[in-house]
């Protein structure tokens, strides 16, 4: 329950907005030339006009193709009731034209409340398609196709794509088929029949600009100034919010985070971390709220994996490094063994171990894959001859060293003279 604490509130109000996809793109769609206005645009004006169109939704994954479009045909259902069926296929579960037939022919039959057969044939199953476009068409009742993974689609002989983009070529049909790939050259994978019939109208979905990106954050967080909270907690809210969005550490973190992945879905994911993190004692969010939420989702692989090493396979690791900063252009096992030999009569380590047991532990890293042969071409010769190097860089095995609870004192310490 949220309860009369208006920190509880504030955080329930917030994971609605995050968790609203209608909310947040609805925020990017304001602009007459968003994709939203020109995809509802065409679609509505093939529903008014009554004419045929395609156009395919291209973008990287993540940046609301599939969201912009539900939202466009979910205000186009409002205003046009009865007007509009829509038909959703993946090319995940449907890329088979036989399977993708049977599936267009069971929604238009669920649609149209008619008698679906399960018997009936890939060509009873086109032809009842083709017949449904027909009659949609002198009803005045447009068929929207929504093929979902575009690209999966033009796989094998493309008899879906041909014969839904042919059968639009009659004016007595009436659909539009929206194709949605995050592969830019999805038209291009059209066979030649396919292609002459398209109409290769395509919207490209980019990464929210700067600006956009300011806009939706203060969109998204910014508590309203209406009734359910108290003026002065909404006020203070608002005004530590205003501080940390123009705080330059905070700038730093959304230009790593762009820098990682820069679509909306990364964005949201970011920001609902932070949510999560609010402390409900303050009431409020704070700059090291987004620093750890920066950390809990930026997952570092190799620097988990450091932290699970024993302390032998962190001296070979360090060995390694230390051999680089020499710059031997090239070393193997048995040079890295006279490192380690170094730095044990340098310091006096009581952590030394024998010539196998250090080979184990070299195998070990290279099944881990923290190390790798420089030539990974079968060759007779043993492992400890063989030249190798470093997957993780310097910056990971400091910062791994610092995180394992058993890193010996001496090794951390070799890693801060270079640093």
């Amino acid at each position: 329950m949220e309860g009369d604490n208006p920190a509880q509130r504030a955080i329930a109000l917030l994971r609605r907005r995050l968790c609203n996809p209608n909310y947040i793109f609805s925020l990017l769609s304001d602009s007459p030339d968003s994709n939203y206005s020109k995809l509802k645009f065409i679609i509505s004006n093939s529903v008014t006009e009554t004419c045929n169109n395609s156009i395919l939704l291209l973008g990287p994954r993540g940046c609301g193709k599939i969201a912009v479009l539900e939202l466009v045909l979910k205000d186009l259902q409002v205003e046009h009731p009865d007007m509009i069926s829509v038909v959703r296929l993946n090319g995940l579960l449907h890329s088979d034209d036989t399977c993708a037939l049977k599936e267009i022919a069971r929604q238009l039959c669920l649609e149209h409340q008619l008698l679906f057969s399960k018997m009936a044939s890939s060509d009873d199953n086109a032809q009842f398609m083709i017949a449904m476009l027909r009659e949609c068409g002198l009803a005045h009742k447009t068929i929207i196709i929504v093929l979902d993974e575009f690209d999966l689609f033009t796989q094998g002989k493309q008899r879906l794509l041909y014969s839904l983009l042919d059968a639009m070529q009659s004016v007595t049909s009436q659909a539009v088929v929206i194709g949605v790939s995050c592969r830019l050259d999805a038209d291009q994978l059209l066979e030649k029949r396919v292609r002459s019939r398209f109409s290769h109208r395509k919207l490209l979905f980019l990464p929210p600009s700067n600006r956009d990106v300011q806009r939706l954050l203060e969109d998204i967080l910014l508590l309203p100034t209406d009734s359910k909270f108290p003026n002065d907690y909404v006020t203070e809210f608002n005004a530590r919010l205003h501080n940390i969005l123009g705080d330059q550490q905070f700038i730093e973190i959304l230009t790593t985070l762009s820098n990682t992945d820069p679509s909306v879905n990364y964005l949201l994911r970011f920001i609902f971390q932070a949510v999560c993190y609010m402390d409900l004692e303050t009431g409020f969010l704070s700059l090291e709220n987004f620093k750890n939420a920066i950390s809990s989702i930026q997952r570092q692989p190799k620097i988990e994996s450091l932290q699970d090493c024993s302390v032998l396979e962190l001296y070979i690791l360090v060995c390694m490094r230390r051999q680089e900063v020499k710059e031997q252009t090239s070393y193997n096992f048995n040079s890295v063994m006279k490192e380690y030999k170094s730095i044990h009569d340098s310091f006096q380590t009581s952590d030394y171990y024998a010539h196998n047991v250090c080979l184990r532990a070299f195998e070990h890293l290279l099944q881990r894959e923290l190390i790798c042969f420089t030539d990974n071409r079968v060759h007779s010769q043993s492992v400890e001859f063989r030249p190798v190097k470093l997957l993780i860089s310097a910056q990971e095995l400091h910062q791994g060293l610092k995180l394992n609870c058993s890193c010996p004192v001496i090794l951390q310490k070799l890693m801060d003279r270079e640093s």
